[in-house]
């Protein structure tokens, strides 16, 4: 013969809807560092001072880097003039001129290079080019 317990007897249970608050929570959180976590794969260079400049590079435009030797960057890879046209023609055949161009010069860089840069870019159809500069405080 069986005699029950005076205590009821109580079941656990696991509250699930708090959980699912937090895991939200957290994958929002995540979410939100991640796309503030951009890496710019670009050279560094010592760009000019301007007043006017603004700090508007992104990861995800195209940035052609040119340093004091004049030896042009897509990127951080090393290239020549004549394979960044070639380049430019093939990633930018048809996709309009709205495209932006970032051209980076170190400011020791002679104005022919960053002129035939700018040719190229130009010959590719491309017509927002801009120029990265260093922005100075206004006197």
């Amino acid at each position: 013969m069986r005699f029950g317990s005076p205590v009821p007897k109580k079941h656990s249970r696991i509250e699930i809807i708090p959980l699912i608050d937090v895991m939200f929570f957290l994958l929002a959180s995540f979410m939100m560092v991640s796309l503030n976590m951009s890496k710019l794969n670009a050279v560094k260079v010592d760009a000019p001072l301007a007043v006017t400049g603004d700090k508007d590079i992104k990861a995800d435009v195209f940035n052609i880097a040119l340093n004091k030797q004049g030896e042009i960057f897509l990127g951080e890879s090393n290239t020549t003039l004549m394979n960044l046209g070639i380049t430019l023609s093939n990633r930018f055949h048809g996709a309009g001129t709205n495209v932006p161009v970032f051209v980076t010069g170190d400011r020791d860089t002679s104005h022919g290079a960053v002129l035939a840069v700018l040719d190229l870019v130009r010959r590719a159809g491309i017509q927002r080019v801009s120029f990265s500069v260093t922005p100075q405080e206004a006197p």
